[in-house]
């Protein structure tokens, strides 16, 4: 069974599989919580949207800095 979109063009955008669970898992929270405010009822599962949205370059992870105390 193919998977789309596939983990290695995921990979190319999000280099860490690590973090790319982490950046879907918060996109799908916040999915899930607009629609529930909205009193929207979703077709596909959040974290389907939120690959979807992933893959198409909707968004992406933005490293968090570090600064040196």
């Amino acid at each position: 069974m193919m998977l789309y979109p596939s983990m290695s063009s995921l990979l190319k955008r999000i280099d860490s599989r690590y973090l790319l669970v982490n950046v879907i898992a918060k996109r799908s929270r916040d999915i899930s919580e607009e629609a529930e405010q909205n009193d929207e009822h979703l077709e596909k599962k959040p974290v389907s949207i939120a690959i979807d949205q992933l893959a198409k370059g909707e968004f992406t992870a933005i490293p968090a800095r570090h600064e040196a105390e």
